[in-house]
Formats: structure tokens, C-alpha cells, sequence
């Protein structure tokens, strides 16, 4: 799994930001009109392809098996409907969001292709009900899921980096940093260089 995971709310910023140089890349999208989720998918899975970027479907797990994805990020609630065997047959990875033990213990029983915690720091973008994790907690998840990928999130910073690394995350998935930049072009160029 690679370090940097860029997590992007539209194709449109996908396709400014992935030719940079980026591997792993969800698109994060906050549409209910399926024929716009079905062409921004399309079109995401489009310039990956060329790029060479894995590219991860949030939520919408249905276009991501119609359109041919290979992954998908389902959080918890997500995980009471999708349908998890239909994810199976077509082959799709499945990337999962915890915060507790009772989630991470749901997520592994479910055979997860990686876990993610969040939020580690305060988050900005995104309302949570859920209080900062913190890298104490990052490190516990690390030594109780071992060698399964553990993604860090959550009010990730490039000074909060190196903490984040040490205690235990397999990858940084920035949000907030880049699509909240004044340039997001040299933010993410940075953060590809800070996670090589």
C-alpha cells in the first residue's frame, strides 16, 4: 500500500492532481444523482488507468462493481448495506473506516483489504462524532491488526507526518491538506516528496 493516499472530492480535481505522480487515490464523492456518480467514476477510473493509480471508490460500491473498480472504502454504516459477496465475486478490495475496538473487530472478521482509524488529529472538513484518536491509539490498532495495512486520517498535516509514520500508520490519507490549499498542485508535489 503506498504512503500517500490522496483522497479527492471530485474527478475534476483527480485528474489536475493524480498525473503528479500519485499511486493511490479515493474518490470521495458527495452525490446521490447516479448518473453523475456513475460519470465521475468512469472518468476517475479513466485517468488512473493512464497513470497507473489505484483507484478507490468511497461509498458507492454498486457503480464501483458496474464500472469495473478494483476497490472500494466502505465506512460502518456502509457496511450494513453494501453487499459484501457481490463485492467478492467481482473482486473488489475492500478499504474499511473504524474508530473503537467493536469496529476494528467487525472490520477484521469481514476480511478487510486495509483498516483505516480516524479521526488521529481534529478534523476540519468533516463533522465526527467521534473525539481524536491520537497516535497512541494508531500504534495499538498497528499491533493488533499486525500486517494488514493500517491507514492513518484525520487532520493530517505535513509536520504531523513523521508522528503518524512512527507510531505505526502504513499510509497518510490527506484530505483537508490539499483540497483546502491555496495551490493544491504544489501541496500534493510536496506531500509525494515527504512520503517517498
Amino acid at each position: 500500500m503506498d504512503r500517500f493516499y490522496l483522497i479527492l472530492p471530485d474527478a475534476t480535481m483527480l485528474a489536475a492532481l493524480v498525473p503528479l505522480g500519485a499511486r493511490l487515490v479515493q474518490l470521495r464523492l458527495k452525490s446521490d444523482d447516479v448518473a453523475e456518480v456513475r460519470r465521475q467514476v468512469a472518468q476517475s477510473l479513466e485517468i488512473c488507468a493512464k497513470h497507473g493509480t489505484q483507484l478507490v471508490v468511497n461509498d458507492h460500491w454498486q457503480t464501483a462493481i458496474d464500472l469495473g473498480a478494483d476497490a472500494v472504502h466502505l465506512g460502518q454504516e456502509d457496511l450494513d448495506t453494501a453487499d459484501l459477496p457481490a463485492l467478492r465475486r467481482a473482486g473488489v478490495a475492500i478499504g474499511m473506516s473504524t474508530h473503537d475496538e467493536a469496529e476494528l473487530e467487525r472490520a477484521l472478521s469481514l476480511s478487510p483489504a486495509y483498516v483505516a482509524l480516524g479521526p488521529i488529529y481534529p478534523t476540519l472538513l468533516k463533522q465526527m462524532p467521534w473525539q481524536p484518536q491520537g497516535l497512541e491509539k494508531l500504534t495499538r490498532w498497528k499491533t493488533w491488526i499486525s500486517a494488514l495495512p493500517l491507514v492513518a486520517i484525520g487532520g493530517l498535516t505535513l509536520p504531523r507526518l513523521p508522528g503518524v509514520f512512527a507510531a505505526g500508520a502504513d499510509s497518510a490519507a490527506v484530505v483537508t491538506d490539499i483540497v483546502t490549499a491555496q495551490d493544491p498542485v504544489a501541496q500534493t508535489q510536496t506531500w509525494l516528496r515527504a512520503t517517498r
